[in-house]
């Protein structure tokens, strides 16, 4: 589900009328932003393919449920980014030790990842890790030692890799858990690495975003699909 890349969608939906009565000079050249990408990526792209291959198809609310453990419930609702927070790697940070002393060398990786984990970027205030383990379909292995102090299994995704989320007990966060070798694992450090060395996609990302998040959205996972065309035109150009 919601990933570092996150899914495919479409960004914009037809003509924007630019300075609206609720539009702030922020959110006017957030737009003009986003216009201009379109128009680079329009010509680009008539000379190169986006590649999406990596990139999953946005999900039904079928979907959504059926990956989900435990209740779920529609937001219904904008998305809050709150503003960068120098505070939150060492959140991270803390989160690492605790991961550390209750699954030692079950770790094979572990890293911030997301929008929190690229200095001056906007996010939700959510700290998204990435955690590779031997095999992540052995839930025994690492939920279990993991529920003990507190964490929630939210999510389950066996057709997607094996992909788990855990959600920690005192801090806002998201823990992905990936088999050592998945290749959404490079995705989501290629792209977080990418961003906090290019300022300019940085600067595109966080304009997609805020408009995005401007809009009403049912499910926090509509929201993450509607960032794929975005985040593969980034991640196209992070790679060689």
């Amino acid at each position: 589900m919601v990933g570092a890349g996150c899914n495919r969608r479409c960004i914009m939906d037809g003509n924007p009328s630019f300075l609206g009565e609720s539009d702030c000079p922020r959110q006017f050249f957030n737009r003009i932003r986003l216009t201009l990408w379109q128009l680079k990526e329009h010509f680009h792209g008539k000379e190169r393919k986006i590649d999406l291959s990596g990139v999953n198809a946005a999900m039904t609310e079928e979907q959504i449920m059926a990956a989900t453990v435990g209740p779920r419930l529609p937001l219904n609702s904008t998305i809050y980014l709150a503003p960068y927070d120098p505070g939150w790697p060492s959140v991270f940070a803390q989160l690492k030790k605790q991961l550390e002393e209750l699954l030692d060398d079950k770790i094979q990786l572990l890293e911030h990842v997301g929008s929190t984990s690229v200095p001056g970027l906007s996010a939700k205030p959510i700290i998204d890790m990435v955690m590779a383990v031997a095999d992540s379909r052995d839930e025994a292995a690492y939920v279990r030692p993991l529920a003990e102090r507190g964490y929630t299994l939210r999510i389950r995704e066996p057709e997607w890799y094996e992909h788990r989320l855990l959600k920690p007990p005192d801090v806002q966060g998201n823990l992905h858990v990936f088999s050592a070798g998945c290749p959404e694992i490079e995705r989501m450090v290629l792209f977080r690495d990418w961003l906090r060395n290019h300022p300019e996609d940085r600067l595109l990302y966080e304009a997609t975003k805020r408009d995005l998040a401007a809009r009403t959205w049912k499910y926090v996972q509509n929201y993450a699909d509607a960032k794929s065309e975005v985040v593969a035109a980034i991640l196209a150009r992070a790679r060689p």
